[in-house]
């Protein structure tokens, strides 16, 4: 698959899926008071139909990965897409919040599925650093979109329409890249037999991340602790297990670890500036929910604009120092953000810290995703993508948890708890940016 035509279509298939993947992310917040009404739940129970997909995802990118590579990258690229599509149509159809949480974790599993596939299918697609950054950075962009449209997206169907429709749209779209696919992407090859999955590994990351997120939202120090020692436990199993979802191996590679590593602070700030800035928008400058989507737009524009600049300055100045650039935008804006007043407005202070966070979010992911998937094979492309999918997603997931937990565990958000938690979102991300700066230049590069 060398044409360039046949891959430059290809690309476009799979970050078709991704789109609706990252539009479901975003696509419920605005919806929630509508599902909320309709099935008498307060916030606490309609946290889970955020939380619930992007944990459940997470907590099974890595066995993805690894399905990925053991069965074949098409394979699981379709099963996903297949299984997103039924679980969005169960959602759209849910008599109750039960079915609703349940067909949401139905979709996490379908992205876990997809996502890892798609992600290796495009690392060996496009092998070279700077083309495979160039892919990676469409890829990213479209993802990225989708998020801001799943915000203009869901206020508009739930003002004309019925809330019910946001998870049925994906069901046309779906099935379009579920028939294109087998067109496109050429036929897995024979996988090796016998070999095994690390069935208790995939439950405890599942588990881990849910009950230690359960715990800081309900403010239970037993269910934080209960998450903690399921983590241990995961650690322990693929330290012992003769199949592990990941080898611990894997991250005696250098450029991976600290890639993976620097993506966690980096997806928790911008899961929450996503989620405060909405609220802070709606609650605080008095935006309608469709004003407030509307409002992402340019942050949108700012990381898309940064995505495509990304690959030249990976060209121009390696890996590392593009990450360096990105992480140290990201906490300045995070920093701006910071001083949000308590009666603030949106030009001044929303909008440049909100462009600083997209342009530093749009450089640094990337940059580091690239690193990520550095010197990957047809054996391990899988599990490096994983990995890397799993520690974005569960990185933002608990640190939303963590830092919107603190910031409206009390109830209503005011100012003061708005500039905590993006105060501390600007530290972590600083502690990254010094990590990434003590690794050696030629240990963080470029990928080869």
């Amino acid at each position: 698959m060398n044409n360039s035509p046949r891959r430059t279509l290809t690309l476009a298939l799979l970050s078709l899926l991704q789109f609706l993947i990252a539009i479901d992310v975003t696509v419920v917040n605005v919806a929630l008071p509508a599902i909320g009404a309709r099935f008498d739940a307060g916030p606490a129970a309609l946290s889970w139909v955020v939380t619930g997909y992007t944990l459940v995802g997470g907590g099974l990118l890595l066995l993805g990965g690894r399905l990925t590579d053991l069965l074949g990258r098409r394979r699981m690229f379709l099963l996903g897409a297949a299984l997103f599509a039924l679980a969005s149509l169960a959602a759209g159809l849910a008599p109750n919040l039960e079915t609703l949480v349940v067909a949401r974790f139905a979709q996490g599993a379908g992205e876990a599925l997809a996502s890892p596939a798609a992600m290796s299918l495009i690392a060996l697609l496009f092998p070279g650093p700077e083309e495979r950054a160039r892919a990676l950075g469409v890829w990213g962009a479209i993802s990225a979109g989708g998020l801001v449209v799943g915000v203009l997206l869901s206020g508009v169907i739930v003002q004309l329409l019925d809330w019910r429709w946001i998870f049925g749209v994906n069901v046309p779209l779906a099935a379009v890249v579920i028939a294109i696919t087998p067109r496109l992407v050429r036929a897995d090859g024979p996988r090796a037999a016998g070999r095994r999955l690390d069935l208790p590994g995939a439950a405890l990351l599942t588990g881990g991340p849910l009950t230690l997120v359960y715990g800081v939202l309900r403010g239970s120090a037993a269910a934080m602790l209960a998450g903690v020692a399921l983590l241990a436990a995961f650690i322990l199993v693929e330290a012992r297990t003769k199949s592990p979802l990941v080898p611990l191996s894997f991250f005696a590679h250098r450029t991976r670890t600290v890639a993976n590593a620097a993506t966690v602070p980096l997806s928790a700030g911008l899961s929450t500036s996503f989620f405060l800035l909405t609220l802070y928008m709606q609650d605080i400058v008095e935006l309608t929910p469709l004003q407030a989507g509307l409002a992402y737009l340019p942050f949108c524009a700012a990381l898309l604009a940064a995505m495509f600049l990304t690959p030249r300055l990976i060209g121009a100045v390696g890996t590392k120092y593009t990450a360096l650039l990105g992480l140290i935008l990201t906490a300045a804006g995070l920093g701006w953000l910071a001083r949000l007043p308590d009666h603030g407005g949106f030009w001044v202070d929303v909008l440049p810290g909100m462009t600083g966070v997209a342009a530093g979010m749009g450089i640094g992911l990337l940059a580091l995703q690239n690193a990520a998937l550095s010197d990957v094979t047809e054996d391990d492309a899988g599990t490096a993508s994983g990995v890397q999918r799993s520690v974005d997603q569960l990185g933002g997931s608990l640190g939303l948890a963590v830092l919107v937990g603190a910031a409206v565990g009390g109830g209503s958000a005011q100012g003061a708890d708005f500039r905590a938690a993006f105060g501390w979102a600007a530290i972590a991300v600083l502690v990254a940016a010094a990590g990434v700066a003590a690794v050696r230049e030629q240990n963080l590069r470029r990928p080869h």
